[in-house]
């Protein structure tokens, strides 16, 4: 089993930052993809940018360059750092840590994050 969890959402105003973390333990297998997701209210949880063991990285177009996912293999720990945010950025952002053949995603609890206009 693969335990994840999340830290670092909170409450800010448009145009600033915020800085998410992801810690991963238990039965990591390599190589894997790490990333975060959003779900605003009302609507369906969204791809917001992944990473692989092999440091391929891949971003939603409604936050590239201004989010930028990295990690640290040896922490086994994702991070995302959100710079010039929008209220439609608003919502649970939830870490998913996925080892390949067979694909087996595993879930944070989510963090709130919430941008006020």
């Amino acid at each position: 089993q693969v335990q994840v969890v999340e830290s670092g959402g909170g409450l800010v105003q448009a145009g600033g930052s915020l800085r998410l973390s992801c810690a991963a333990s238990g039965s990591i297998f390599s190589p894997n993809r790490m990333g975060w997701y959003r779900q605003a209210p009302g609507k369906q949880r969204e791809l917001v940018a992944t990473i692989t063991s092999g440091a391929n990285i891949n971003y939603a177009d409604s936050v590239k360059g201004r989010f930028t996912i990295s990690r640290d293999n040896a922490k086994n720990t994702v991070y995302l750092q959100m710079n010039s945010l929008k209220p439609e950025d608003t919502g649970v952002y939830y870490c998913q840590v996925a080892k390949f053949n067979p694909f087996v995603p595993y879930w944070g609890q989510g963090t709130q994050v919430t941008v006020s206009s």
